[in-house]
């Protein structure tokens, strides 16, 4: 672990800054509020909604990016990730994937400042990753590409020079990129190749040479990793399959070759694309936008996974679409963006992990092209 901090320090100075170390105030700042993304194409937004001490939402104010989104209707990005709160939950990353770069927004409770939006580097970007003062963003359009930032105290994004690296293929769909718990390895997932690339993260904050995981399962979509360090992969499952979604785990080693440790587990689902993993990492849960459903997995120290409650834990409205998910830095609450009804749907998490139904909070616009959730 000492040897891991100073390399991480070692990384730090060679790009030029620190973060500093997260206090209670700083948290307390940016608890009680879930954040959404318009991702319109005339002029993108963040809408934020209060969160209170039972789970409720209020929504709030809406914040521009200042960029612009792709528009849609339902799932346009396809992405995990395209709305990213800090590990210390200080800031918050939005990609605006109409106009080609990412913004980054000071959190104060359920306000948002915005402090800097820079070019991706890329074209399209669709996700976006954070880990100590190092950002990457994953860039669909064009040759699709990782493109690395180091982040300032003040909430800036500097390009790293030589940063950029092109995925397996020029046009390789990719969906999802996550850091290890440790910040050596940056995962990425490719829907139309289904595969998963390592890249090593090297002393400056560029990448080593990409390593390709052919995945085993089919259906690639969202990857996230467990405190414990296993790898979490979200899949659709094979074409024309019924409720065929599953969820693997994976031990990443020092090369950057995945060997599986959970595979193929079902969700008892269709269209699984999103997951989230509960700060302890006892939990992980996955949403079901094919089935308006949530399935639940309880993760092992080794990262094994084992369903929760018969695998099925938690029931949207007909009709969801249920995107992305995410859970609140307390662990207490899990909410999914419903694309198809336009609502958040709120549910407690228990502390054998099922989840209880607490109702939507209304207010979005159904079908309209919103993408990416967060929560405090």
């Amino acid at each position: 672990m000492l040897r891991t901090r100073r390399i991480l320090l070692m990384a730090a100075i060679a790009i030029g800054v620190i973060l500093p170390t997260p206090g209670k105030a700083q948290l307390a700042r940016s608890a009680g509020a879930v954040f959404v993304m318009t991702n319109a194409a005339a002029g993108n937004e963040i809408i934020a909604f209060k969160r209170g001490p039972d789970g409720s939402l209020q929504m709030g104010k809406a914040f521009p990016t200042g960029g612009r989104g792709s528009g849609g209707v339902t799932d346009p990005l396809g992405s995990q990730g395209s709305l990213t709160l800090s590990q210390e939950h200080s800031l918050l990353f939005a990609v605006n994937a109409g106009s080609g770069d990412i913004s980054v927004f000071q959190v104060h409770g359920a306000n948002l400042a915005l402090v800097d939006k820079v070019s991706c580097g890329g074209a399209s970007p669709v996700a976006v990753a954070q880990h100590g003062n190092l950002v990457y963003v994953v860039n669909e359009g064009a040759s699709s590409s990782v493109s690395g930032f180091s982040l300032t105290k003040d909430g800036k994004l500097k390009p790293i020079s030589q940063s950029l690296a092109y995925l397996s293929t020029a046009n390789s769909g990719p969906a999802s990129l996550s850091f290890s718990p440790d910040g050596q390895f940056l995962l990425v997932t490719e829907k139309l190749t289904n595969s998963i690339d390592a890249f090593h993260v090297q002393l400056d904050g560029t990448l080593a040479p990409i390593v390709v995981n052919p995945s085993a399962d089919p259906g690639v979509f969202a990857i996230t990793f467990a405190p414990n360090g296993a790898a979490l992969v979200a899949e659709t499952g094979p074409a024309g399959g019924t409720n065929a979604s599953a969820i693997s785990s994976y031990a990443v080693g020092p090369n950057g070759k995945l060997t599986p440790i959970s595979l193929g587990v079902p969700t008892l689902a269709a269209a699984t694309c999103w997951h989230v993993v509960t700060p302890n990492g006892q939990f992980v849960y996955t949403s079901n936008a094919g089935s308006a459903t949530v399935s639940g997995f309880s993760i092992s120290a080794t990262g094994a996974l084992t369903e929760i409650d018969g695998t099925v834990v938690g029931i949207n409205p007909s009709g969801s679409s249920n995107l992305d998910i995410a859970v609140t830095a307390d662990g207490k609450f899990l909410y999914t963006l419903d694309s198809g009804t336009g609502s958040i749907s709120i549910f407690g998490i228990n502390e054998d992990g099922t989840l209880t139904n607490l109702g939507e909070a209304d207010g979005l616009s159904a079908a309209a092209g919103f993408n990416g959730i967060a929560a405090n």
